[in-house]
Protein backbone atom coordinates (compact mmCIF):
# COMPACT_ATOMS: atom_id res chain seq x y z
CA UNK A 1 0.00 0.00 0.00
CA UNK A 2 2.79 2.41 0.95
CA UNK A 3 4.81 1.75 -2.18
CA UNK A 4 1.79 2.21 -4.48
CA UNK A 5 0.87 5.58 -2.93
CA UNK A 6 4.30 7.23 -3.10
CA UNK A 7 7.19 7.52 -5.53
CA UNK A 8 10.81 8.64 -5.61
CA UNK A 9 11.67 11.76 -7.60
CA UNK A 10 14.99 13.33 -8.58
CA UNK A 11 14.82 16.88 -7.26
CA UNK A 12 18.32 18.07 -8.04
CA UNK A 13 21.50 17.15 -9.89
CA UNK A 14 25.00 18.56 -9.46
CA UNK A 15 28.51 17.72 -10.64
CA UNK A 16 32.03 18.97 -10.14
CA UNK A 17 35.38 18.42 -11.85
CA UNK A 18 38.72 19.92 -10.80
CA UNK A 19 40.20 22.86 -12.66
CA UNK A 20 43.39 21.19 -13.89
CA UNK A 21 43.12 19.79 -17.42
CA UNK A 22 45.48 16.98 -18.42
CA UNK A 23 45.49 16.49 -22.20
CA UNK A 24 46.71 13.55 -24.23
CA UNK A 25 49.58 15.72 -25.42
CA UNK A 26 50.51 16.32 -21.79
CA UNK A 27 50.61 12.58 -21.21
CA UNK A 28 52.83 12.11 -24.26
CA UNK A 29 55.54 14.12 -22.48
CA UNK A 30 55.33 11.74 -19.51
CA UNK A 31 55.36 8.38 -21.30
CA UNK A 32 55.46 6.64 -24.66
CA UNK A 33 52.03 7.54 -26.04
CA UNK A 34 50.34 10.07 -28.30
CA UNK A 35 47.07 11.93 -28.67
CA UNK A 36 46.11 9.80 -31.69
CA UNK A 37 46.92 6.52 -29.90
CA UNK A 38 44.75 7.41 -26.89
CA UNK A 39 41.86 8.88 -28.90
CA UNK A 40 41.57 5.94 -31.29
CA UNK A 41 41.59 3.38 -28.47
CA UNK A 42 39.49 5.17 -25.86
CA UNK A 43 37.83 8.30 -27.24
CA UNK A 44 39.43 10.41 -24.51
CA UNK A 45 41.01 13.77 -25.41
CA UNK A 46 41.53 15.22 -21.94
CA UNK A 47 40.68 14.61 -18.32
CA UNK A 48 40.51 16.58 -15.05
CA UNK A 49 43.02 15.99 -12.24
CA UNK A 50 42.52 17.19 -8.67
CA UNK A 51 45.07 19.35 -6.89
CA UNK A 52 47.28 17.79 -4.25
CA UNK A 53 45.29 19.49 -1.50
CA UNK A 54 41.94 18.19 -2.82
CA UNK A 55 40.57 14.92 -1.46
CA UNK A 56 37.60 12.88 -2.63
CA UNK A 57 35.41 14.53 0.01
CA UNK A 58 36.25 17.99 -1.38
CA UNK A 59 35.06 16.99 -4.85
CA UNK A 60 31.94 15.34 -3.41
CA UNK A 61 31.04 18.32 -1.23
CA UNK A 62 31.21 20.68 -4.23
CA UNK A 63 28.95 18.42 -6.32
CA UNK A 64 26.55 17.96 -3.40
CA UNK A 65 26.22 21.69 -2.84
CA UNK A 66 25.33 22.20 -6.50
CA UNK A 67 22.73 19.42 -6.31
CA UNK A 68 21.16 21.05 -3.25
CA UNK A 69 21.01 24.39 -5.05
CA UNK A 70 19.44 22.72 -8.07
CA UNK A 71 16.85 21.05 -5.84
CA UNK A 72 16.20 24.38 -4.09
CA UNK A 73 16.47 22.83 -0.65
CA UNK A 74 18.83 23.45 2.24
CA UNK A 75 21.24 21.22 4.12
CA UNK A 76 18.77 21.00 7.00
CA UNK A 77 16.26 19.25 4.71
CA UNK A 78 18.52 16.25 4.03
CA UNK A 79 17.84 13.16 6.17
CA UNK A 80 20.63 10.86 4.95
CA UNK A 81 23.89 10.97 2.97
CA UNK A 82 24.94 7.97 0.86
CA UNK A 83 28.35 8.12 -0.81
CA UNK A 84 29.81 5.73 -3.37
CA UNK A 85 33.58 5.81 -3.80
CA UNK A 86 36.58 3.58 -4.38
CA UNK A 87 39.11 6.24 -3.34
CA UNK A 88 38.06 7.28 0.18
CA UNK A 89 39.81 10.08 2.05
CA UNK A 90 40.84 7.46 4.63
CA UNK A 91 40.02 3.81 5.35
CA UNK A 92 38.15 5.09 8.39
CA UNK A 93 36.02 7.05 8.96
CA UNK A 94 33.70 6.98 5.97
CA UNK A 95 34.24 9.74 3.43
CA UNK A 96 30.56 10.60 3.86
CA UNK A 97 31.49 11.82 7.34
CA UNK A 98 33.87 14.40 5.89
CA UNK A 99 31.24 15.54 3.40
CA UNK A 100 28.69 15.79 6.18
CA UNK A 101 31.01 18.08 8.13
CA UNK A 102 31.79 20.25 5.10
CA UNK A 103 28.07 20.71 4.36
CA UNK A 104 27.05 21.35 7.97
CA UNK A 105 24.70 18.37 8.20
CA UNK A 106 25.73 17.07 11.61
CA UNK A 107 23.39 14.61 13.28
CA UNK A 108 21.97 12.78 10.26
CA UNK A 109 23.13 9.27 9.34
CA UNK A 110 25.65 8.88 6.54
CA UNK A 111 27.70 6.02 5.10
CA UNK A 112 29.90 4.92 2.21
CA UNK A 113 29.29 1.99 -0.08
CA UNK A 114 31.54 0.34 -2.64
CA UNK A 115 30.26 -0.69 -6.07
CA UNK A 116 33.01 0.98 -8.11
CA UNK A 117 31.82 2.25 -11.49
CA UNK A 118 28.31 0.83 -10.95
CA UNK A 119 27.90 3.05 -7.91
CA UNK A 120 25.22 5.29 -9.41
CA UNK A 121 22.85 2.38 -10.04
CA UNK A 122 23.61 0.75 -6.68
CA UNK A 123 23.15 4.07 -4.90
CA UNK A 124 19.83 4.70 -6.63
CA UNK A 125 18.48 1.37 -5.45
CA UNK A 126 19.71 1.88 -1.87
CA UNK A 127 18.17 5.36 -1.76
CA UNK A 128 14.92 4.30 -3.41
CA UNK A 129 14.39 1.46 -0.96
CA UNK A 130 15.12 3.68 2.06
CA UNK A 131 12.90 6.49 0.80
CA UNK A 132 9.90 4.20 0.58
CA UNK A 133 9.93 3.99 4.37
CA UNK A 134 8.58 6.70 6.69
CA UNK A 135 11.99 7.55 8.18
CA UNK A 136 13.47 9.46 5.22
CA UNK A 137 12.12 12.24 3.04
CA UNK A 138 15.21 13.58 1.22
CA UNK A 139 18.39 11.62 0.55
CA UNK A 140 21.63 13.01 -0.87
CA UNK A 141 23.33 10.43 -3.09
CA UNK A 142 26.91 11.28 -4.02
CA UNK A 143 29.38 9.41 -6.22
CA UNK A 144 32.93 10.70 -6.37
CA UNK A 145 36.56 9.71 -6.75
CA UNK A 146 40.05 11.10 -6.86
CA UNK A 147 41.27 8.30 -9.08
CA UNK A 148 44.53 10.09 -9.79
CA UNK A 149 45.56 9.14 -6.23
CA UNK A 150 45.31 5.39 -6.91
CA UNK A 151 46.59 5.26 -10.48
CA UNK A 152 50.09 4.05 -11.34
CA UNK A 153 51.41 6.84 -13.54
CA UNK A 154 53.98 4.40 -14.91
CA UNK A 155 51.24 2.10 -16.25
CA UNK A 156 50.13 3.40 -19.65
CA UNK A 157 47.20 0.97 -19.81
CA UNK A 158 45.41 2.62 -16.87
CA UNK A 159 46.71 6.15 -16.36
CA UNK A 160 45.40 7.34 -19.74
CA UNK A 161 41.84 6.34 -18.75
CA UNK A 162 41.06 7.56 -15.28
CA UNK A 163 40.34 11.00 -13.89
CA UNK A 164 38.80 12.85 -10.96
CA UNK A 165 35.27 14.12 -10.44
CA UNK A 166 32.06 13.88 -8.46
CA UNK A 167 28.33 13.92 -9.04
CA UNK A 168 25.34 14.13 -6.72
CA UNK A 169 21.58 13.82 -6.86
CA UNK A 170 18.89 14.75 -4.35
CA UNK A 171 16.23 12.05 -4.18
CA UNK A 172 12.91 12.68 -2.46
CA UNK A 173 9.77 10.77 -1.50
CA UNK A 174 6.65 12.37 -2.94
CA UNK A 175 2.95 11.51 -3.28
CA UNK A 176 2.17 9.23 -6.18
CA UNK A 177 2.78 10.93 -9.49
CA UNK A 178 5.47 10.79 -12.13
CA UNK A 179 8.39 8.88 -10.59
CA UNK A 180 11.99 9.94 -11.16
CA UNK A 181 13.45 6.52 -10.42
CA UNK A 182 11.33 4.14 -12.45
CA UNK A 183 13.32 0.93 -12.15
CA UNK A 184 16.79 -0.32 -11.21
CA UNK A 185 18.40 -3.65 -12.06
CA UNK A 186 21.61 -4.79 -10.34
CA UNK A 187 24.04 -7.71 -10.68
CA UNK A 188 27.48 -8.90 -9.65
CA UNK A 189 29.89 -11.81 -9.97
CA UNK A 190 32.82 -12.14 -7.58
CA UNK A 191 34.38 -14.81 -9.78
CA UNK A 192 35.85 -11.95 -11.82
CA UNK A 193 37.21 -9.95 -8.88
CA UNK A 194 40.79 -10.40 -10.07
CA UNK A 195 40.50 -8.48 -13.35
CA UNK A 196 40.10 -5.01 -11.79
CA UNK A 197 41.40 -4.37 -8.29
CA UNK A 198 43.97 -2.81 -5.99
CA UNK A 199 45.88 -5.82 -4.62
CA UNK A 200 47.28 -4.42 -1.37
CA UNK A 201 46.26 -2.10 1.42
CA UNK A 202 43.43 -4.19 2.86
CA UNK A 203 43.36 -6.97 5.44
CA UNK A 204 44.40 -9.63 2.92
CA UNK A 205 47.68 -7.89 2.13
CA UNK A 206 48.35 -4.99 4.51
CA UNK A 207 50.68 -2.18 3.51
CA UNK A 208 54.34 -3.03 3.88
CA UNK A 209 57.66 -2.02 2.42
CA UNK A 210 57.32 -4.92 -0.03
CA UNK A 211 53.81 -4.01 -1.25
CA UNK A 212 54.90 -0.42 -1.80
CA UNK A 213 58.01 -1.51 -3.67
CA UNK A 214 55.92 -3.85 -5.87
CA UNK A 215 53.43 -1.00 -6.58
CA UNK A 216 50.52 -3.06 -5.30
CA UNK A 217 48.60 -0.06 -3.96
CA UNK A 218 47.65 1.10 -7.45
CA UNK A 219 44.70 0.03 -9.57
CA UNK A 220 45.39 -2.93 -11.85
CA UNK A 221 43.19 -3.95 -14.76
CA UNK A 222 42.92 -6.68 -17.39
CA UNK A 223 41.70 -4.35 -20.13
CA UNK A 224 40.64 -6.99 -22.65
CA UNK A 225 38.53 -8.94 -20.16
CA UNK A 226 36.99 -5.79 -18.70
CA UNK A 227 36.02 -4.67 -22.20
CA UNK A 228 34.41 -8.02 -23.04
CA UNK A 229 32.43 -8.31 -19.82
CA UNK A 230 31.42 -4.63 -19.81
CA UNK A 231 29.76 -4.98 -23.20
CA UNK A 232 28.14 -8.28 -22.22
CA UNK A 233 26.83 -7.37 -18.77
CA UNK A 234 25.83 -3.77 -19.46
CA UNK A 235 24.13 -4.83 -22.67
CA UNK A 236 22.25 -7.65 -20.95
CA UNK A 237 21.09 -5.55 -18.00
CA UNK A 238 20.03 -2.59 -20.13
CA UNK A 239 18.09 -4.87 -22.48
CA UNK A 240 16.44 -6.69 -19.58
CA UNK A 241 15.29 -3.55 -17.78
CA UNK A 242 13.68 -2.27 -20.96
CA UNK A 243 11.91 -5.59 -21.43
CA UNK A 244 10.55 -5.82 -17.89
CA UNK A 245 9.17 -2.28 -18.14
CA UNK A 246 7.59 -2.96 -21.55
CA UNK A 247 9.68 -0.24 -23.16
CA UNK A 248 11.49 -0.09 -26.48
CA UNK A 249 14.59 1.94 -27.23
CA UNK A 250 12.35 4.23 -29.33
CA UNK A 251 10.63 5.37 -26.13
CA UNK A 252 13.96 6.28 -24.51
CA UNK A 253 15.14 9.83 -25.15
CA UNK A 254 18.74 9.46 -23.95
CA UNK A 255 21.14 6.65 -23.10
CA UNK A 256 23.86 7.34 -20.53
CA UNK A 257 26.31 4.53 -19.85
CA UNK A 258 29.37 4.55 -17.65
CA UNK A 259 31.95 6.67 -19.48
CA UNK A 260 34.76 4.12 -19.69
CA UNK A 261 35.64 3.72 -23.35
CA UNK A 262 33.89 5.01 -26.46
CA UNK A 263 34.34 1.63 -28.13
CA UNK A 264 32.33 0.02 -25.33
CA UNK A 265 29.57 2.56 -25.92
CA UNK A 266 29.52 1.84 -29.64
CA UNK A 267 29.45 -1.93 -29.02
CA UNK A 268 26.49 -1.63 -26.62
CA UNK A 269 24.66 0.70 -29.01
CA UNK A 270 25.11 -1.83 -31.80
CA UNK A 271 24.01 -4.71 -29.55
CA UNK A 272 20.80 -2.94 -28.47
CA UNK A 273 20.26 -1.11 -31.78
CA UNK A 274 20.55 2.28 -30.14
CA UNK A 275 21.09 5.24 -32.49
CA UNK A 276 24.34 6.91 -31.45
CA UNK A 277 22.64 10.31 -31.44
CA UNK A 278 20.79 9.10 -28.31
CA UNK A 279 24.02 8.23 -26.49
CA UNK A 280 25.37 10.96 -24.20
CA UNK A 281 29.18 11.16 -24.26
CA UNK A 282 31.42 13.25 -22.01
CA UNK A 283 34.30 10.77 -21.92
CA UNK A 284 36.27 12.91 -24.36
CA UNK A 285 36.26 15.85 -21.92
CA UNK A 286 36.39 14.18 -18.50
CA UNK A 287 37.81 10.67 -18.95
CA UNK A 288 36.67 7.78 -16.77
CA UNK A 289 35.55 9.21 -13.42
CA UNK A 290 34.15 5.92 -12.08
CA UNK A 291 30.65 6.04 -10.52
CA UNK A 292 30.30 9.80 -11.00
CA UNK A 293 30.62 9.56 -14.78
CA UNK A 294 26.90 8.97 -15.40
CA UNK A 295 25.85 11.88 -13.19
CA UNK A 296 28.48 14.10 -14.83
CA UNK A 297 27.15 13.19 -18.27
CA UNK A 298 23.52 13.75 -17.28
CA UNK A 299 24.28 17.09 -15.64
CA UNK A 300 26.46 18.28 -18.53
CA UNK A 301 23.85 17.46 -21.18
CA UNK A 302 21.02 18.84 -19.07
CA UNK A 303 22.78 22.18 -18.62
CA UNK A 304 23.37 22.33 -22.36
CA UNK A 305 19.65 21.85 -22.98
CA UNK A 306 20.11 18.44 -24.61
CA UNK A 307 18.32 16.56 -21.82
CA UNK A 308 14.94 18.11 -21.01
CA UNK A 309 12.68 17.61 -17.97
CA UNK A 310 10.36 14.63 -18.24
CA UNK A 311 12.42 12.66 -20.75
CA UNK A 312 13.17 9.01 -20.15
CA UNK A 313 16.85 8.16 -19.61
CA UNK A 314 18.32 4.65 -19.76
CA UNK A 315 21.57 4.23 -17.83
CA UNK A 316 24.06 1.38 -17.62
CA UNK A 317 27.06 0.85 -15.38
CA UNK A 318 29.84 -1.67 -14.96
CA UNK A 319 32.70 -1.84 -12.48
CA UNK A 320 35.11 -3.78 -10.32
CA UNK A 321 33.63 -6.60 -8.31
CA UNK A 322 32.42 -7.38 -10.86
CA UNK A 323 29.32 -5.23 -10.52
CA UNK A 324 26.88 -4.00 -13.10
CA UNK A 325 23.51 -2.33 -13.24
CA UNK A 326 20.94 -0.46 -15.27
CA UNK A 327 18.30 2.10 -14.40
CA UNK A 328 15.46 3.95 -16.07
CA UNK A 329 15.03 7.46 -14.67
CA UNK A 330 13.22 10.68 -15.41
CA UNK A 331 14.52 14.09 -14.30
Amino acid sequence: MKQSSECVVIKGVGSYVPERVLTNDDLSTMMDTSDEWIRTRTGIRERRIAADYEATSDLCARAAQLALEDAKIGAADIDLIILGTLSPDMLIPATAMFVQRKLGMEGIPCFDFGAACSGFQYGLEIARTMLLSPQYKNILLICGDKLSSIIDWQDRSTCILFADGAGAVVLSREPAGQPGVIDVLLGSNGEHSDILNIPAGGSREPASERTIRERKHYLRMDGREVFRLAVQKMGESMGKILERNNLTINEISHVVTHQANVRIMHAIAERLRIPMEKVCITLDKFGNTSASSIILAIDHHRRQGIISPGELILTGGFGAGLTWGAAIIRL
